[in-house]
């Protein structure tokens, strides 16, 4: 009876290990297949963002949000189509704006928050060490495009890591008369216009009640 006690406790541990073992691969597997999309999202939302702030509050951007919304908004279109495309090497065309849009993102919200730099020479807008949003004394604009910027970056680190080498599933060369729409009508490639389109309600819907 012993014996049979540790055989059943160890083939329950070994269920237990199995159940861990599958639900991180789940795991890993969802995030492989969402990541680009979640950047997307990001990128999207950064940018009609950004819009509502200049267009419709009327907030004026300093010479470094230009500098921000410029390596934003390639991100918004260059996700798209890699996502359309399937391109799996789309990664390599977003990290170095999206590192680069990082690290100025930061420096600008340092610059607002603390001393440690000297202000620069602002030639356009508004002085860059000024900031039109304070939300719990450190919640900025550049400080919500810092953390778009690095949702982008980590999602196609994630991407880049975690896609499988043969691909995706439905990433299969297709035949026959059929096989065109069939492939644009996946749930990958609609996830893209379903997600542009939703940001922008959004964008137009904030816009009526301000």
């Amino acid at each position: 009876m012993d014996q049979q006690a540790v055989h059943d406790a160890a083939a329950v541990d070994e269920q237990a290990g199995d159940a861990s073992v599958s639900r991180a691969d789940g795991a890993l597997d969802l995030l492989a297949a969402t990541s680009r999309h979640i950047a997307l999202l990001a990128a999207w939302i950064a940018m009609c963002g950004s819009l509502f702030f200049s267009e419709v509050l009327g907030w004026v951007p300093c010479e470094l949000c230009w500098y921000q919304r410029i390596l934003m908004y390639p991100l918004a279109v260059i996700l798209a189509v890699g996502i359309l495309r399937r391109d799996r090497g789309l990664h390599l065309y977003v990290l170095p704006l999206s590192v680069l849009g990082a690290a100025v993102a930061l420096y600008h919200h340092l610059l607002i928050k603390t001393s440690w730099f000297p202000p620069p020479r602002c030639t356009l807008g508004v002085p860059c060490n000024v900031d039109y949003l304070n939300w719990f004394g450190f919640i900025t604009i550049p400080f919500l495009a810092l953390i778009a910027f690095l949702i982008i970056t980590l999602m196609m680190i994630a991407w880049a890591l975690l896609q499988l080498p043969e691909g995706e599933p439905g990433d299969e060369d297709l035949a026959g008369a059929g096989a065109a729409p069939a492939r644009w009508l996946d749930a990958s490639r609609m996830a893209v216009p379903m997600i542009v389109v939703a940001v922008v309600l959004a964008f137009m819907l904030g816009s009526t009640f301000v």
